[in-house]
């Protein structure tokens, strides 16, 4: 059973380094739920955190502290760490429901 485990993770990892799975990845496991950054510290550890780094031009440990549970990147950080997937943060207008609009 961790043999499947396993290979599913490499495939996954595999399938990340494409920047157009990894986009709909991270909007996939953001709409189950995940924090922007828990979803983004799956996709770049599979990716690989230094070979990220790079990419975004950030020193690895900052990487690493922006994407860890512990701490709270800002909004800039995140922007920057979803830049490559051609995503960024922003807000959206909830519609009112129908109850809201009485009260």
């Amino acid at each position: 059973m961790a043999r499947r485990s396993e290979d599913w993770n490499i495939d996954l990892a595999k399938r990340l380094g494409n920047r157009a799975f990894a986009r709909a990845f991270l909007l996939a496991a953001i709409d189950e739920g995940l924090t922007v950054q828990q979803a983004l510290a799956k996709v770049i550890r599979a990716i690989g955190i230094t070979e990220f780094a790079a990419q975004v031009g950030m020193p690895r440990p900052n990487v690493q502290r922006a994407i860890h549970s512990r701490h709270n990147p800002t909004q800039k950080t995140l922007n920057r760490l979803l830049a490559p997937f051609r995503l960024q943060l922003s807000l959206a207008l909830i519609a009112a429901s129908r109850r809201s609009r009485a009260a």
